[in-house]
């Protein structure tokens, strides 16, 4: 059957991929990746602050600084190549060239991993075992992959040339390996596979090793091509990364959620590669995250309203557009960009009104003061100065920790220092003492067991 879809002028087929493939319908895939989008917006970036207009295309090849900062594991935001297990593999790798990034992408899989692969492909790379093949016949199926199958094709080439299967054979094997635990057919597959492979004269425990890797590949293993496709998307974003770390971590922040790392863990990369990042502010940010220009040329990194946590991207545009020459006080941006009380709190929360010379509780304060509906006419005065003047409120000063955990709080992140800092000279005694500012843990003092977290006036 076919059905209309939710978007106007589509029409879906609610069969499951088994289905498509016995009617002999092609099946296509479309990823929607989240690190298109972050190029994309760094591509634009670098065409507004450089004058440098970039496609994936015409990007500088081979750069070899990226491929130094990638051997060194310093790859916090690149495609597909961020998480532990590929950070451990790239110094052990040390990709050169692009075809490195094709086999990075692709031999931390499944397949290449329960095949047993990986580490006599690492062994050759570094000269430490002999590359071998175990009949010219497969020399050239694996002589990229210096004799270790480490893709799709690779593992199917092998059935086809080693155990004697037809190209059909070998693909209803893949398909069979990818439902085993299902049907439970797979015996038959390996019998004849083993048997082939005997026939042949190749050795059992290489048979044993590449049926092995075909089971991986039935779970997840990647062809060549996709692959390859993958390594590109790596090479850009590194390429981004090595050259433009604000633009790409702007970039980055402004396509979340996405990736392995938090916002927290994406800025403090940026910083640690020398980049300056701005807090929020009222009267400077903008809804996304932006690149400013400071003396001397440098670009800084400005954190945008969508970091706060309860800031919706409509409030935020209305706060930008309404700004004019700046922002006075809390209730101006109240009046002039009309956004709600609760918003303002959450602008307090964030300090986003330091620039004003407010502390948070300053801000907060002034925010909850602000009332939902405007004054009646008896008391609109008020709005010219002319009404009744409160008396000053004194509010202690938060300490840095305090300010940390409210950083976090309202935006997942802190420019402050890390809060591991605080009390390092507390957990490894001798490294240095850090004094207990008001308001934190004393020693032996669990977390929770004192008064709430939040402001307090004195």
């Amino acid at each position: 059957p076919v059905e209309n879809a939710t978007m106007e002028g589509r029409t879906v087929i609610p069969w499951d991929k088994d289905d498509i493939d016995a009617l002999g319908i092609l099946k296509v895939d479309v990823l929607a990746l989240g690190m298109l989008t972050c190029i994309r917006k760094a591509f634009d970036l670098v065409a507004k602050h450089h004058k440098t207009p970039l496609t994936l295309a015409t990007l500088p090849p081979e750069d070899r600084r990226v491929y130094d900062m990638l051997s060194a594991a310093d790859s916090i935001g690149v495609f597909q190549v961020e998480s532990r297990a590929q950070m451990n593999f790239l110094p052990r790798m040390k990709p050169k060239c692009f075809y490195d990034l094709v086999i990075q992408v692709a031999i931390i899989r499944p397949g290449p991993i329960q095949g047993d692969m990986v580490h006599p492909f690492i062994r050759r790379r570094n000269g430490l075992e002999a590359v071998s093949f175990p009949s010219d016949a497969l020399g050239a199926v694996l002589g990229k992959t210096l004799g270790v199958p480490l893709f799709q094709e690779q593992a199917m080439q092998i059935a086809i040339i080693g155990a004697g299967f037809s190209p059909d054979e070998a693909d209803r094997l893949r398909r069979s390996l990818a439902t085993f635990k299902k049907h439970g057919n797979v015996s038959d597959f390996r019998e004849r596979f083993m048997a082939g492979m005997a026939a042949n004269s190749y050795d059992a425990d290489f048979a044993a090793r590449c049926f092995s890797q075909i089971e991986g590949f039935g779970s997840y293993g990647f062809p060549e091509s996709h692959a390859a496709s993958f390594a590109l998307l790596v090479y850009a974003s590194a390429w981004l990364k090595r050259h433009h770390p604000g633009i790409f971590a702007c970039a980055l922040l402004n396509s979340q959620p996405m990736g392995f790392y938090a916002p927290a863990q994406i800025v403090r990369d940026a910083r640690a590669h020398g980049v300056e990042v701005l807090p929020v502010c009222v009267n400077a940010s903008l809804w996304d995250n932006r690149m400013e220009n400071r003396p001397g040329g440098a670009l800084a990194l400005r954190l945008g309203f969508r970091q706060i946590r309860g800031v919706g991207g409509e409030e935020g545009e209305w706060i930008a557009a309404a700004r004019g020459n700046g922002y006075r006080a809390v209730d101006d941006v109240w009046r002039r960009a009309g956004v709600a009380p609760a918003t303002l709190v959450k602008l307090a929360e964030a300090d986003a009104f330091a620039a004003l010379g407010l502390s948070r509780r300053d801000a907060l304060w002034a925010a909850r003061a602000v009332a939902g509906p405007k004054p009646l006419p008896l008391f609109a005065g008020d709005l010219d100065g002319e009404g009744i003047v409160e008396p000053a409120v004194t509010f202690a000063a938060m300490s840095e920790g305090e300010e940390v955990v409210e950083d976090y709080a309202a935006l997942r992140l802190t420019l402050r220092r890390h809060p591991m800092a605080l009390l390092r000279g507390r957990l490894t005694p001798g490294a240095g003492t850090v004094p207990t500012p008001p308001g934190h843990l004393a020693q032996g003092e669990r977390a929770g067991s004192g008064a709430p977290r939040g402001p307090a006036v004195t």
